[in-house]
């Protein structure tokens, strides 16, 4: 007879409290406090996230792209940019963005989610999120408890929406305790709401495997020979996840594959799933083709997870995972279920490089502009970090894309549309 605990599945419910819970603990990350932080790179950076919030909107390009400058600024702090390093992030970041836009109509605390999904109410969703700011106090942690945690469906259960950028934004709240990149990353959240959410809020879809499997990457192989997914996608980019879903076999399988990961020890699979994104990112990846801007997503996104699991309540720590993971599972479809050649990575030579040549090349490099190249370097930093690395996989693997790396590529080579995108990101990149 199964049990849950040898299935990795079946919580009462992730929406709702339960002693069954398990939590995941690990370290916090170190928190930045800008706002009170005299230190000049400090006081550069806070200005700077300030400026951005007032004179650019978070969505941008026929309400498509993201605003990523908390991202890239944030992040090169870290890796110990200088004011005047910052400062060029910034007014590069600003050549692509665009100002805000009046919404249609304001929001209030009775009708607000009547909204969520709607982007052409970005800036209504910030003055929303901003008053509400004000009726906690300024507290923004107890603002982003409200309206991630409370009521049916609540908020976190989405923040894969929109390519995780609600969930990578968040992180950065976090670490750098910013209440200005809390409201944004609320109204992302807001903004990029989609159905994803159902399957976290409705228990039905989280069902019992029977193949349960403690290595993400072996379910991943799993899905590659997986003949159910074979002539239904033509090309890689973002519109294939709406297409998946909407088959019927396919979404079944995304939903046995998702199940399958058995997390009875959450702590390790959560480990694991980190090593995954940098093994997707890397150990995908040809020499001299460009590396997948979608893949990406995964390694940064699951970098906030790690920020987030300290600070959150526990209840919340495994579906925010297997949120992760139904993402991670999503997007390998999309991008055609490319080989995973590990040696790619297990033998990439060091010649001497560490992790000071990826900070160097992270914050002084040609793409030190490129807002997801540099939070990739800094992801498998923190990762290497938290786990530890003595084969050298991560710290081999971050070397390699360091030195490789010259330009996203995975969009839909045969749409226009997508080719002018991927150029409008080289230029956000400050090629």
């Amino acid at each position: 007879m199964f049990s849950l605990a040898s299935l990795g599945l079946r919580l009462p419910s992730f929406g709702r409290s339960s002693s069954l819970t398990p939590s995941i603990n690990i370290p916090s990350v170190e928190i930045h406090d800008i706002e009170e932080n005299p230190e000049k790179r400090a006081r550069t950076l806070k200005h700077l996230l300030k400026a951005n919030h007032i004179n650019h909107a978070v969505i941008y390009h026929k309400l498509q792209f993201h605003n990523h400058t908390p991202h890239i600024l944030g992040s090169a702090y870290l890796l110990r940019a200088s004011p005047e390093q910052l400062n060029t992030i910034y007014d590069e970041e600003s050549k692509v963005l665009e100002p805000w836009e009046d919404s249609p109509g304001e929001i209030s605390k009775h009708d607000w989610k009547d909204f969520l999904g709607k982007r052409n109410y970005q800036r209504a969703f910030v003055d929303f999120f901003e008053d509400q700011m004000v009726q906690h106090g300024y507290d923004w942690k107890a603002l982003l408890a409200e309206f991630l945690f409370e009521g049916e469906e609540p908020l976190i259960n989405n923040l894969v929406a929109g390519l995780a950028h609600p969930l990578i934004h968040l992180g950065y709240a976090y670490e750098l305790s910013s209440r200005t990149i809390a409201t944004e990353a609320l109204t992302l959240a807001a903004c990029f709401r989609n159905p994803l959410h159902t399957y976290l809020d409705d228990p039905s879809y989280t069902r019992p495997s029977s193949n349960p499997s403690t290595s993400s990457l072996k379910i991943l192989h799993r899905i590659a020979d997986d003949p159910r997914f074979n002539g239904l996608l033509d090309h890689q980019g973002s519109d294939n996840i709406d297409i998946i879903l909407a088959n019927e076999e396919t979404k079944e399988a995304v939903l046995e594959h998702w199940n399958a990961l058995d997390m009875s020890d959450p702590k390790k699979q959560f480990e694991d799933c980190q090593r995954t994104a940098i093994a997707l990112l890397v150990a995908t990846h040809q020499k001299g083709e460009l590396y997948d801007f979608f893949v990406v997503h995964l390694l940064t996104s699951s970098h906030a997870v790690r920020i987030l699991l300290p600070v959150l309540p526990a209840k919340w720590h495994v579906p925010l995972v297997r949120q992760w993971w139904l993402f991670c599972v999503l997007v390998y479809i999309a991008q055609l279920r490319r080989a995973i050649k590990q040696d790619r990575i297990v033998d990439y030579p060091l010649e001497g490089r560490n992790w000071k040549s990826v900070d160097d090349r992270a914050v002084n490099g040609k793409h030190a502009t490129d807002a997801h190249f540099v939070k990739a370097c800094r992801a498998m930093k923190e990762a290497a970090n938290l786990w530890g690395d003595e084969d050298k996989y991560i710290l081999k693997a971050a070397v390699s894309f360091a030195a490789e790396f010259d330009g996203w590529g995975g969009f839909n080579s045969k749409s226009e549309e997508e080719e002018r995108i991927m150029l409008e990101w080289r230029k956000g990149g400050g090629k």
